[in-house]
C-alpha cells in the first residue's frame, strides 16, 4: 500500500512539474486579457512566460513571441488563477475518510477547478505541514499552499480543539515561539468569538490586550494575522486591535452604515465564506448539484452517494441548516454593501474542495457584485491578503505564471469561469489526465504543441 501511495505522488508530481524541471517558454497570442488589476479586459494581447515568471504582456501587434510554445488565444480569456484564501483541507467526507491520501485528492481538485493558490486557515499541523511541503519542493500536484497550522486561541474559545491556546502573553510567549519556529505559519489566525456562528451558549472571549499583543508580536515576526469574527462589533475590535485581515464577513446580523465606512477607509480585507453556510441548505434541497462535472470529478461515487444521503439526512434535522439559510442572505448583501463602499474582499470557501471556490463566486454573483469584480475579488484581493500582491494575483511581468485560460467570456456570466481551457501553475500547464482524482481519471483539457 505504501508502494502505491508513492506511486501515486510520483504520477501526480508529473501532472504539474517538480523543481528543476525542464524550464519551458510559452507565447499565449491574440488572447482577450483580464489582468486580475481591475483594468478593462484588453483584445488581442500576448502574454509570454518563461520558466515559472511571466515575461512580458502587450499587445500581439507589437510582440514577437520567443522559440517556444505559441498558443493562439483566438475566442478566449486568459485572467490570473483563482485563489481560495479560506479553506480547511479535508479528504473525503468524514474523519473516517480524511488520509494523506484523500487529502492530496482533495488538493488535486482545486488545481483541476482553476484554483492554484489557497490558504488553510487552521488545521492539524500534521495533515497540512506535510503538504506544504511537498507542493513546495514540486512532490504533489497542488496549488501554492499557504497555512497557519494551529490556531490561536483563548482557552475554552471559538477552536480551542485546534489551537495554541494563549491566556497570560509574557507566560505563554513560549508557546507563540514554539509555533513559530516548528510550523512557520504563512499567515496566523484568531479567533474573538463568543458564540460561534450561531446562538449556543457563551464561551470565553480572548480579552482586548491580549489580542493586541499576540497581533503585535506575530507582526514583529514578519508574519500577517487574520481574525475570525461573526458579528459587526467583534469586527471592529479586530480591527481597532491592529488585525491584517478579518477570516469571514459581518453574518450575525447587517452591518451599520459607520461599519462600511470604517471597512471602506481602513482597507481591512476580509475573506467571503458564503458557500460554508450555503452548503447545508443547497445539499437538502438541491443535492443534484453534486452531479455537475467539477463536483463528480472532485467526489468519487460512493462519497457523493453519502453526501446525497447519510449527510442531506442529517443536515435536514440540524437547526443550523435553517439559521445559515437565514443568515446566508445576510452576509451576502453586507458583503455587497462593503464592496460598494470601497472594502476589499477576496474569495474563501471555507471549505475543503476546489468546485467550492467556483459555487463562492456564484454566490458573490447573486449577492449583487459583478462578474468583472468577482474576477478581481478571487484573484489580485486574495494576494493583497495574503500579503502575496508582489508575486501572485495578477498577468504582470515578473509575478508567477498562474494562469487560467477560459473558452468563454467570464465577464460576461461567472459560471463561465468553469469554461476551463487550462490551468498553468508556475509556468506549468497542468496534466488533468494525471491528476489523482476522486472521481476517477479525467481526460486532458490541452496537449501542447
Amino acid at each position: 500500500m505504501k508502494r502505491l501511495a508513492l506511486l501515486a505522488a510520483a504520477a501526480a508530481s508529473l501532472a504539474f512539474g517538480a523543481n528543476g524541471a525542464r524550464a519551458e517558454t510559452w507565447a499565449i497570442e491574440h488572447v482577450t486579457l483580464i489582468d486580475g488589476l481591475g483594468h478593462a479586459p484588453q483584445s488581442d494581447m500576448t502574454v509570454t512566460v518563461e520558466g515559472d515568471k511571466i515575461t512580458a504582456v502587450g499587445p500581439s501587434v507589437l510582440m514577437k513571441a520567443p522559440k517556444g510554445h505559441v498558443i493562439d488565444g483566438r475566442g478566449k480569456y486568459l485572467m490570473p488563477g483563482l485563489m481560495d484564501v479560506h479553506i480547511h483541507l479535508h479528504g473525503g467526507v468524514d474523519n473516517a475518510t480524511d488520509t494523506n491520501e484523500t487529502r492530496t485528492q482533495a488538493l488535486a481538485s482545486y488545481l483541476y477547478s482553476g484554483v492554484t493558490t489557497i490558504y488553510d486557515a487552521g488545521n492539524q499541523p500534521e495533515n497540512i505541514l506535510p503538504l506544504r511541503a511537498a507542493e513546495r519542493a514540486g512532490k504533489i500536484a497542488s496549488p501554492r499552499i499557504f497555512c497557519t497550522g494551529n490556531l490561536i486561541t483563548y482557552p475554552g474559545s471559538h477552536g480551542t480543539g485546534m489551537a495554541v491556546n494563549v491566556q497570560d502573553f509574557e507566560k505563554d510567549k513560549d508557546k507563540l515561539d514554539k509555533q513559530i519556529a516548528e510550523q512557520q505559519p504563512d499567515m496566523i489566525k484568531l479567533t474573538l468569538e463568543e458564540e460561534g456562528w450561531g446562538a449556543r451558549p457563551m464561551i470565553p472571549l480572548m480579552p482586548d490586550q491580549l489580542l493586541r499583543d499576540v497581533i503585535r508580536y506575530y507582526n514583529l515576526h514578519g508574519i500577517r494575522t487574520t481574525i475570525h469574527v461573526s458579528s459587526e462589533l467583534r469586527a471592529e475590535e479586530a480591527i481597532f486591535a491592529g488585525t491584517d485581515s478579518l477570516a469571514h464577513p459581518v453574518i450575525q446580523g447587517p452591518v451599520s452604515d459607520s461599519f462600511v465606512k470604517l471597512m471602506a477607509a481602513k482597507k481591512t480585507p476580509f475573506m467571503s465564506t458564503l458557500t460554508i453556510g450555503e452548503n447545508y441548505s443547497r445539499l437538502v434541497e438541491h443535492p443534484e448539484f453534486l452531479d455537475q462535472p467539477l463536483y463528480a470529478a472532485s467526489f468519487s461515487p460512493a462519497d457523493r452517494q453519502t453526501l446525497k444521503t447519510k449527510v442531506r439526512a442529517e443536515y435536514q434535522t440540524r437547526l443550523w441548516t435553517s439559521w445559515m439559510k437565514l443568515m446566508t442572505p445576510v452576509a451576502m448583501e453586507n458583503i455587497r454593501k462593503v464592496w460598494a463602499a470601497g472594502g476589499v474582499v477576496a474569495a474563501g470557501t471555507d471549505q475543503s474542495s476546489g468546485p467550492a471556490l467556483q459555487r463562492e463566486l456564484e454566490l458573490l454573483a447573486q449577492a449583487g457584485i459583478k462578474p468583472f469584480d468577482i474576477l478581481t475579488i478571487a484573484t489580485h484581493n486574495g494576494a493583497v491578503l495574503l500579503g502575496k500582491a508582489d508575486t501572485l494575483g495578477s498577468v504582470e511581468p515578473g509575478k508567477f505564471a498562474d494562469l487560467l485560460l477560459l473558452n468563454a467570456d467570464p465577464t460576461a456570466d461567472i459560471e463561465n469561469v468553469k469554461k476551463i481551457a487550462w490551468v498553468m501553475k508556475a509556468g506549468e500547464i497542468v496534466d488533468e489526465s494525471k491528476l489523482p482524482m476522486a472521481g476517477g481519471q479525467q481526460k486532458r483539457r490541452f496537449t501542447p504543441q
